[in-house]
């Protein structure tokens, strides 16, 4: 996640300090993300310090202890205006739990725990997109309410998977689940011959 580069959009518009940037955050991305580390964050900090995308610098407080704010350098607008510039591959390209597990539920060979599996996602599903709906609802910033719709058309895409997943796998009455256990059998191993042979024997 580009987290990095949020944060120096959140300092382009001016010198902060860490509560500060992750309540900015927080605000601008909306409640479907989370809360933010706080530990992570000046993780993220002290890693563009190091890249000089910002500079930091300590600020004495009469009762608290010194506060740390940051500013971004002239080389930090650059990477951001780069990465603002820059089309975004999906940050997992499409390696997800819920594909390996149709693939282990197909393979089984059984329209039950193929249902089983579909069921259950889709039950998750529509519980996430009501909760993202409702969000979205009460959201009274409009990039949010952005975010939120998006989130939720992600979910609807996941939706369409299961309906899909169910009618390649459970609309023959169990054939094709048939044929993919039956390709799914382990080839048998060849024969160990020359010196490995008196090896494995022993």
């Amino acid at each position: 996640m580009a987290i990095q580069h949020a944060v120096l959009a959140l300092l382009a518009r001016g010198p902060s300090y860490g509560y500060e940037l992750k309540s900015a955050f927080e605000t601008a991305v909306g409640p479907q993300w989370g809360p933010l580390n706080i530990g992570h964050l000046y993780q993220i900090l002290d890693r563009l310090s190091r890249d000089g995308l910002v500079v930091a610098e300590r600020q004495p407080q009469p009762v608290k202890p010194d506060r740390v704010v940051y500013e971004i350098t002239d080389d930090g607008r650059a990477e951001l205006d780069r990465w603002l510039t820059a089309p975004s591959p999906r940050s997992g390209g499409f390696r997800d739990d819920f594909f390996l597990k149709v693939t282990a539920a197909a393979r089984s060979g059984r329209p039950d725990v193929v249902r089983g599996v579909l069921t259950n996602q889709r039950g998750h599903l529509m519980r996430e997109l009501r909760n993202l709906d409702g969000l979205r609802r009460g959201a009274d910033d409009p990039v949010v309410r952005l975010l939120l719709s998006a989130a939720g058309r992600h979910v609807e895409a996941d939706l369409a998977f299961v309906d899909d997943a169910e009618a390649a796998l459970l609309a023959d009455g169990g054939a094709t689940l048939a044929g993919l256990a039956a390709s799914a059998t382990p080839a048998v191993e060849p024969p160990v011959t020359g010196p490995d042979a008196a090896r494995a024997a022993g």
